[in-house]
């Protein structure tokens, strides 16, 4: 493979969330493609509980079918199994990450319905580049519509009904979901991005807003008080020249966990920033810095970082399918902090086959 190719590949592996994919079926207007990845990786920190094997699998695909010359069926679904469980153990760890199906129309847009990403990760996944750290300023799993979570109808729209090339616009509703631990309930939702590239050029800008209604679960716990749960996220990125920078700034109220048995911040501001190079002999270094901070929060706590910590790390892609890392998470947590907040530093290292 010519370097040059490499680095377009390599490219289009950091920018794609499925990575690759593998076409298994394309026949009269009806396609599917599985995609996947085995991470064999190990985090070495002070902290026993950090401390150990990080291996796990992730298989999914993705179909669609040709309803009409306007409309298109499609659907997708992703799942991870973890890889350091005895084979002794009673319950395999397994984990749904996607799952939904939806219609597409032409020029309209598409509308689908099940677990999917939650409209602030539009802003968010923008900085969610490192090699195995970052994201977890703002995006957390099961969290309103801060990244993956369930009960989401979405609606989207690329280039804004075909009028405007590059502006690209999220509409969402999410239903309550109480069945479960509090900190990761929610009530009634609804969410929006919007994004442009300025008609393709390298540099592009998104902003999110999203406000749902807490349950009453939520508001019996320690930290976090108020019926809804809001959040804003604006974010800037440039993509050119093998040159990978963005940034994101947004702030959080009765949104963001301080724990999961303690509740949540009344408000946090989260900020984060990540640049990445790619050689064209298949080397990224990469580095980052992630900073979420409570404010005002009850029990005599006041301000208190919920994370804090600089990044760097790099990936070697030895061809589209094989790759290796390494990234090391320089915690800037003080150790004396109220809420108990792990302050080690960690390393990841591993090894990661996909297609």
């Amino acid at each position: 493979m010519k370097k040059s190719t490499l680095a377009l590949v390599v490219m289009s592996i950091v920018a794609s969330a499925s990575v690759s994919a593998a076409e298994v079926y394309n026949k009269n207007g009806n396609k599917l493609d599985v995609y996947g990845k085995v991470k064999a990786q190990r985090y070495i920190s002070d902290n026993d509980s950090v401390d150990g094997d990080n291996t796990y699998v992730r298989f999914g695909f993705k179909g669609e079918t040709q309803i009409n010359s306007e409309l298109t069926g499609y659907g997708r679904w992703e799942a991870e199994f973890s890889g350091k469980d005895a084979e002794s153990t009673d319950a395999q760890t397994q984990k749904t990450r996607l799952a939904f199906a939806g219609l597409k129309w032409a020029k309209f847009g598409s509308l689908d319905y099940g677990r999917n990403l939650g409209a602030l990760y539009d802003v968010a996944a923008w900085t969610d580049m490192f090699p195995e750290f970052g994201g977890d300023s703002l995006a957390r799993t099961d969290n309103f519509m801060t990244k993956r979570s369930t009960g989401l109808a979405t609606y989207r729209n690329t280039d804004f009904f075909g009028m405007i090339d590059g502006l690209d616009l999220t509409l969402q509703y999410q239903g309550k979901n109480e069945n479960r631990s509090a900190i990761r309930q929610n009530g009634d939702g609804f969410g929006t991005s919007l994004s442009y590239d300025f008609g393709g050029s390298d540099f592009a800008i998104s902003g999110a807003y999203a406000k749902s209604d807490r349950t009453d679960d939520q508001n019996a716990m320690d930290l976090g008080r108020g019926d809804n749960a809001e959040a804003w996220v604006t974010g800037v990125k440039y993509d050119a020249n093998n040159l990978y920078m963005a940034a994101m700034y947004g702030v959080s109220q009765n949104m963001t966990p301080v724990s999961s048995s303690r509740g949540f911040a009344n408000k946090a501001e989260n900020f984060e920033a990540v640049i990445q190079y790619q050689f064209d002999f298949g080397l990224r270094p990469s580095l980052g810095y992630v900073l979420s901070k409570g404010k005002d929060m009850e029990d005599g706590i006041g301000n208190e970082d919920l994370v804090n910590y600089i990044d760097v790390g790099m990936t070697y892609y030895f061809n589209k399918n094989m790759s290796a890392m390494v990234d090391y998470k320089i915690n800037q947590i003080d150790s004396d902090n109220k809420l108990g907040i792990n302050d080690d530093d960690v390393v990841a290292v591993g090894v990661t086959y996909q297609f």
